[in-house]
Protein backbone atom coordinates (compact mmCIF):
# COMPACT_ATOMS: atom_id res chain seq x y z
CA UNK A 1 0.00 0.00 0.00
CA UNK A 2 3.04 2.21 0.94
CA UNK A 3 6.30 2.51 -0.14
CA UNK A 4 8.70 5.50 0.59
CA UNK A 5 12.48 5.68 -0.97
CA UNK A 6 14.55 8.51 0.65
CA UNK A 7 11.82 10.73 1.85
CA UNK A 8 13.67 13.93 3.06
CA UNK A 9 12.03 17.18 4.59
CA UNK A 10 13.79 20.26 5.87
CA UNK A 11 12.92 23.65 6.69
CA UNK A 12 15.38 26.34 5.73
CA UNK A 13 16.09 28.78 9.13
CA UNK A 14 18.10 31.79 10.10
CA UNK A 15 20.98 28.82 11.56
CA UNK A 16 20.61 26.97 7.89
CA UNK A 17 18.57 23.69 6.51
CA UNK A 18 17.01 21.34 9.83
CA UNK A 19 15.82 18.37 8.71
CA UNK A 20 12.48 17.12 9.90
CA UNK A 21 12.71 13.66 7.91
CA UNK A 22 15.91 12.20 6.72
CA UNK A 23 15.84 9.64 4.37
CA UNK A 24 13.25 7.34 5.19
CA UNK A 25 12.07 3.94 3.70
CA UNK A 26 9.23 2.86 4.42
CA UNK A 27 7.14 -0.76 3.10
CA UNK A 28 3.84 -1.57 4.62
CA UNK A 29 1.28 -3.56 3.00
CA UNK A 30 -2.30 -3.60 2.85
CA UNK A 31 -4.00 -4.62 5.95
CA UNK A 32 -0.71 -3.95 8.50
CA UNK A 33 -1.33 -2.60 11.73
CA UNK A 34 1.74 -0.35 12.35
CA UNK A 35 3.16 1.89 15.51
CA UNK A 36 5.37 4.59 15.21
CA UNK A 37 7.27 5.72 17.97
CA UNK A 38 9.69 8.00 19.25
CA UNK A 39 10.87 10.73 21.59
CA UNK A 40 9.26 14.23 21.06
CA UNK A 41 10.92 15.75 18.07
CA UNK A 42 11.77 13.04 16.30
CA UNK A 43 9.97 13.73 13.13
CA UNK A 44 6.57 11.17 13.74
CA UNK A 45 3.98 14.12 13.46
CA UNK A 46 5.53 15.46 9.76
CA UNK A 47 5.90 11.78 8.75
CA UNK A 48 2.44 10.87 9.38
CA UNK A 49 1.22 14.25 7.17
CA UNK A 50 3.14 13.41 4.75
CA UNK A 51 2.10 9.74 4.68
CA UNK A 52 -1.36 11.68 4.57
CA UNK A 53 -0.56 13.91 1.59
CA UNK A 54 -1.28 17.38 4.41
CA UNK A 55 2.71 18.25 3.86
CA UNK A 56 4.26 17.86 0.91
CA UNK A 57 8.51 17.25 0.98
CA UNK A 58 11.64 18.37 -0.45
CA UNK A 59 13.22 15.12 -1.82
CA UNK A 60 12.41 11.31 -2.49
CA UNK A 61 9.68 9.44 -3.74
CA UNK A 62 5.99 8.17 -2.19
CA UNK A 63 3.87 5.71 -3.52
CA UNK A 64 0.00 5.09 -2.17
CA UNK A 65 -1.90 2.56 -3.28
CA UNK A 66 0.38 2.27 -6.90
CA UNK A 67 -0.10 6.09 -7.65
CA UNK A 68 3.42 7.92 -7.18
CA UNK A 69 2.35 10.82 -5.02
CA UNK A 70 5.73 12.72 -5.21
CA UNK A 71 4.48 13.19 -9.14
CA UNK A 72 0.79 13.85 -8.41
CA UNK A 73 -1.14 17.37 -8.99
CA UNK A 74 -1.81 18.96 -5.65
CA UNK A 75 -5.76 18.19 -6.80
CA UNK A 76 -4.82 14.81 -7.00
CA UNK A 77 -3.04 14.21 -4.02
CA UNK A 78 -6.23 15.99 -2.24
CA UNK A 79 -8.77 13.39 -4.04
CA UNK A 80 -6.33 10.02 -3.66
CA UNK A 81 -6.28 11.29 -0.06
CA UNK A 82 -10.46 11.96 0.18
CA UNK A 83 -11.12 8.76 -1.10
CA UNK A 84 -8.74 6.34 0.64
CA UNK A 85 -7.53 7.97 3.63
CA UNK A 86 -9.38 9.05 7.39
CA UNK A 87 -6.55 11.47 9.82
CA UNK A 88 -6.90 11.45 13.76
CA UNK A 89 -5.39 14.85 14.53
CA UNK A 90 -3.50 15.44 17.96
CA UNK A 91 -5.18 19.15 17.99
CA UNK A 92 -8.74 17.19 17.11
CA UNK A 93 -9.45 20.32 14.11
CA UNK A 94 -13.18 20.26 14.83
CA UNK A 95 -15.12 22.81 12.96
CA UNK A 96 -16.41 25.20 15.64
CA UNK A 97 -19.37 26.34 14.17
CA UNK A 98 -20.84 22.33 13.41
CA UNK A 99 -22.24 20.46 16.17
CA UNK A 100 -20.61 16.91 17.15
CA UNK A 101 -23.03 15.17 14.54
CA UNK A 102 -22.56 17.98 11.84
CA UNK A 103 -18.44 17.85 12.60
CA UNK A 104 -18.86 13.86 12.05
CA UNK A 105 -21.47 14.05 9.00
CA UNK A 106 -18.74 16.23 7.59
CA UNK A 107 -16.74 13.89 5.41
CA UNK A 108 -19.66 12.22 3.96
CA UNK A 109 -20.87 15.52 2.18
CA UNK A 110 -17.93 15.10 0.27
CA UNK A 111 -18.60 11.38 -1.20
CA UNK A 112 -21.48 12.21 -2.24
CA UNK A 113 -23.59 10.29 0.45
CA UNK A 114 -27.43 10.12 0.37
CA UNK A 115 -28.94 12.16 3.64
CA UNK A 116 -30.73 9.25 4.90
CA UNK A 117 -27.44 7.61 4.48
CA UNK A 118 -25.92 9.65 6.11
CA UNK A 119 -27.42 10.31 9.90
CA UNK A 120 -27.76 6.83 9.76
CA UNK A 121 -23.67 6.42 9.83
CA UNK A 122 -23.75 9.27 12.14
CA UNK A 123 -26.44 7.61 14.41
CA UNK A 124 -24.31 4.50 14.46
CA UNK A 125 -21.10 5.85 15.32
CA UNK A 126 -21.96 7.69 17.52
CA UNK A 127 -23.57 5.17 19.52
CA UNK A 128 -20.69 3.33 18.93
CA UNK A 129 -18.30 5.91 20.90
CA UNK A 130 -20.73 6.22 23.58
CA UNK A 131 -21.78 10.34 22.40
CA UNK A 132 -24.99 10.13 21.58
CA UNK A 133 -25.87 12.89 24.47
CA UNK A 134 -23.34 15.00 22.87
CA UNK A 135 -24.37 15.33 19.54
CA UNK A 136 -26.08 18.60 19.33
CA UNK A 137 -23.28 20.25 21.45
CA UNK A 138 -20.39 22.38 19.85
CA UNK A 139 -16.55 21.39 20.15
CA UNK A 140 -16.35 24.02 22.98
CA UNK A 141 -18.81 22.66 25.24
CA UNK A 142 -16.81 19.73 25.28
CA UNK A 143 -13.57 18.21 27.42
CA UNK A 144 -10.60 17.51 25.75
CA UNK A 145 -10.98 13.79 25.18
CA UNK A 146 -14.78 13.84 24.31
CA UNK A 147 -13.28 16.11 21.48
CA UNK A 148 -10.73 13.27 20.58
CA UNK A 149 -13.71 10.96 21.06
CA UNK A 150 -15.33 13.01 18.27
CA UNK A 151 -12.13 13.34 15.79
CA UNK A 152 -12.00 9.84 15.49
CA UNK A 153 -15.84 9.59 14.67
CA UNK A 154 -14.93 11.99 12.42
CA UNK A 155 -12.24 10.07 10.59
CA UNK A 156 -13.91 6.44 10.74
CA UNK A 157 -16.78 7.05 9.56
CA UNK A 158 -15.94 6.51 5.48
CA UNK A 159 -14.66 4.00 6.52
CA UNK A 160 -11.15 4.79 5.38
CA UNK A 161 -8.24 1.98 3.58
CA UNK A 162 -5.83 3.89 5.50
CA UNK A 163 -6.27 5.17 8.86
CA UNK A 164 -3.75 7.63 10.39
CA UNK A 165 -3.68 8.14 13.87
CA UNK A 166 -1.50 10.80 15.86
CA UNK A 167 -1.69 10.42 19.25
CA UNK A 168 -5.16 8.74 19.03
CA UNK A 169 -5.57 8.01 22.56
CA UNK A 170 -3.57 11.22 23.93
CA UNK A 171 -6.39 13.40 25.55
CA UNK A 172 -8.43 10.10 26.91
CA UNK A 173 -8.68 8.44 30.28
CA UNK A 174 -7.48 4.65 30.14
CA UNK A 175 -10.46 3.01 29.86
CA UNK A 176 -11.54 5.60 27.17
CA UNK A 177 -7.92 4.61 25.02
CA UNK A 178 -8.54 1.08 25.75
CA UNK A 179 -11.87 0.67 24.05
CA UNK A 180 -10.58 3.09 21.26
CA UNK A 181 -7.46 0.42 20.98
CA UNK A 182 -10.17 -2.38 20.64
CA UNK A 183 -11.97 -0.75 18.07
CA UNK A 184 -8.73 -0.21 15.84
CA UNK A 185 -8.00 -4.08 16.33
CA UNK A 186 -11.35 -4.91 15.11
CA UNK A 187 -11.18 -2.56 12.47
CA UNK A 188 -8.14 -3.78 11.57
CA UNK A 189 -8.79 -7.91 11.65
CA UNK A 190 -12.73 -7.77 10.59
CA UNK A 191 -12.27 -5.39 7.66
CA UNK A 192 -9.01 -5.50 6.70
CA UNK A 193 -8.12 -1.46 7.64
CA UNK A 194 -4.52 -0.76 7.69
CA UNK A 195 -3.24 1.44 10.24
CA UNK A 196 -0.47 3.99 11.50
CA UNK A 197 -0.50 5.58 14.55
CA UNK A 198 1.79 7.69 16.38
CA UNK A 199 2.03 7.05 19.93
CA UNK A 200 3.90 7.31 22.98
CA UNK A 201 2.60 4.29 24.27
CA UNK A 202 3.87 1.00 24.49
CA UNK A 203 0.57 -0.42 25.98
CA UNK A 204 -0.97 1.16 23.17
CA UNK A 205 1.87 0.06 20.38
CA UNK A 206 2.16 -3.54 21.18
CA UNK A 207 -1.16 -3.15 19.84
CA UNK A 208 0.34 -3.00 16.64
CA UNK A 209 1.89 -5.61 13.77
CA UNK A 210 5.47 -3.99 14.65
CA UNK A 211 6.99 -0.90 15.51
CA UNK A 212 8.80 2.16 13.54
CA UNK A 213 11.29 4.30 15.99
CA UNK A 214 12.10 7.39 14.93
CA UNK A 215 15.10 9.30 15.81
CA UNK A 216 15.92 13.03 14.60
CA UNK A 217 14.05 12.49 11.32
CA UNK A 218 15.37 8.99 10.72
CA UNK A 219 14.09 5.68 11.41
CA UNK A 220 16.42 3.53 13.55
CA UNK A 221 14.95 -0.21 13.36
Amino acid sequence: MITTHRITKWVNTGYGRVFLLRDVNMNIARGEFISIMGPSGSGKSTLLNVLGMLDEFEEGEYEFMGQPVHQLKESQRANLHKHNIGFIFQAYHLIDELTVAENIEAPLFYHKIKQSERKAAVADILDRFNIVGKKDLFPKQLSGGQQQLVGIARALIVKPKLLLADEPTGNLNSKQGEEIMRVFTALNKEEGMTILQVTHSEKNAAYGHRIIELLDGMIVN
